[in-house]
């Protein structure tokens, strides 16, 4: 054959510029997305944020902003109102009266500790102990560096004859030193740090309380019968012991009250804060979505540049003028976006609003895309690291949808409501015959809810509750 020329037509899905950018923008949660707005405000000088805002202007139901756009498509923007919070019903609620705007509850008391913990590692802690003791120069370092082998929960993982082999030879250093400078170390607050096995620990707890017979059986159950208590074997526990089931309860309470990890509480912690995009409220009997206005970032053209800009058609600053335009709407169109997706999610979450979760209802990606006429991959992206606050507290809005199992009737059963009937059913069980997960089977399907028992026993883990044996009590 001799080559030719041959023009076809094809059809190919092409994502502009813009589209790209919304997409990414919207798929983001809030912290990325303030990171990625600040790294658009120190590359486009055209592009400023508004500081000074009221709550007023934040996004309502139709997702317009008063004030985003930029002066030159000012055109484009709506009017709007926010309810005042003076007009709001039932938010904060009752359980949630000491709700702070922050997200925070205003415990004065409950935070203290906490945050003093938090400035004083285990490490300072313990080396400010030693700088009090009476001690030769020799054992003060020994002791020091016992310190510093220990981990976070305060353990001193690491055998002394290892320790003693890292140290350096010149010292002479015996396993018998050692032993003394861990004495002196096991003696220091908080009582069990230096352990070298959570029986040990407990032990040291245990050995620091005044005498009496409670602490003298736990004290035996620790060093002979850890094991049988973990595993709730409270017959062998009594036999072991000869005790009856007064004392082995007392005593049971005694060991579950110790702190297997004692250097935990000086342990430094990342605290993450979550911000909510939207807030639920119940205004005059009907929940009401909004954007949180803390959240949604105020953009705005540079009225000087944008001055400039009208008078040289010329200048080199017109792409990044486009630029500006772009992201200010793709801002205002991801919020948009939320808003909708929130609102149609607590249309069809209403009873979990009024009644928790027990009366969450089945509900799967499509029914929202479906229903605003987005595709699946755009509700995944916007319920993904997106959060709403509601009377009921903070939740991410993948939270709102589930799998689901069937019912006698021919309807449907939310896994959520499900795991809630079980963490009920649990709660309320007798502690000496707590329920087995065939049991809890047998008791849902008295319900009209069929649930297998490897159902239950799944769920049943997500919610970190023992099974049967491990919940047994005496």
């Amino acid at each position: 054959m001799k080559p030719s020329l041959v023009l076809t037509t094809s059809q190919h899905l092409a994502l502009t510029p813009q589209l790209q950018q919304s997409i990414r923008l919207l798929q983001l949660s809030t912290i990325e997305l303030e990171q990625e707005l600040e790294k658009y405000l120190l590359e486009n000088p055209l592009l400023e944020r508004e500081e000074e805002f009221s709550r007023a202007e934040a996004p309502d139901a139709g997702g317009n902003v008063d004030g985003v756009a930029e002066p030159v498509a000012a055109d484009e923007q709506s009017e709007h109102a926010e309810q005042s919070f003076a007009d709001e019903e039932n938010w904060p609620s009752e359980d949630n009266s000491q709700y702070s705007s922050s997200g925070s509850f205003d415990d004065e008391e409950s935070d203290y500790q906490d945050i003093q913990a938090a400035n004083v590692s285990l490490r300072d802690h313990l080396l400010w102990q030693i700088g009090l003791m009476i001690l030769s120069d020799r054992d003060r370092v020994l002791v020091r560096c016992l310190v510093d082998a220990l981990d976070d929960d305060g353990y001193l993982t690491q055998s002394l004859e290892e320790l003693a082999e890292t140290m350096p030879a010149e010292l002479e250093i015996e396993p018998e030193e050692l032993q003394t400078a861990l004495n002196h170390l096991q003696h220091l607050d908080p009582t069990g740090v230096g352990a070298r096995s959570a029986q040990e620990c407990l032990v040291l707890q245990l050995e620091a309380m005044p005498v009496d017979q409670t602490r003298t059986l736990a004290l035996e159950i620790v060093r002979r019968g850890l094991e049988l208590l973990a595993s709730h074997d409270f017959l062998k526990l009594k036999k072991l012991t000869a005790c009856d089931d007064d004392a082995l309860r007392a005593a049971h309470l005694l060991i579950c009250s110790l702190n297997p990890r004692p250097g935990a509480q000086y342990a430094s912690s990342d605290t993450r804060y979550i911000s909510p995009d939207v807030v639920v409220r119940k205004i005059r009997g009907q929940w009401s979505v909004s954007v949180n206005a803390d959240a949604f970032p105020r953009l705005r053209i540079n009225s000087l540049y944008a001055q400039i800009l009208s008078r040289q058609r010329g200048s080199g600053l017109a792409g990044q003028l486009q630029e500006a335009r772009w992201l200010i709407r793709n801002v205002q169109q991801r919020f948009d976006t939320i808003l909708r997706v929130a609102q149609a999610i607590v249309e069809r979450q209403r009873q979990f609003l009024d009644h928790g979760e027990v009366a969450m209802r089945p509900l799967v990606l499509r029914e929202i895309a479906d229903l605003l006429g987005l595709h699946e991959s755009t509700i995944s992206r916007v319920t993904t690291q997106k959060y709403m606050a509601t009377p009921r507290g903070i939740f991410e809005l993948k939270y709102f949808f589930g799998s689901h199992v069937g019912t006698e009737a021919g309807g449907a059963c939310s896994a959520t409501a499900i795991r809630a009937l079980i963490k009920q059913m649990i709660s309320a069980e007798e502690p000496k015959k707590p329920l087995s997960d065939s049991q809890i089977s047998e008791v849902l399907g008295q319900q009209g809810i069929v649930v297998a028992r490897r159902t239950i026993a799944k769920y049943r883990e997500a919610l970190s509750i023992p099974p049967v044996n491990l919940r047994k009590s005496i």
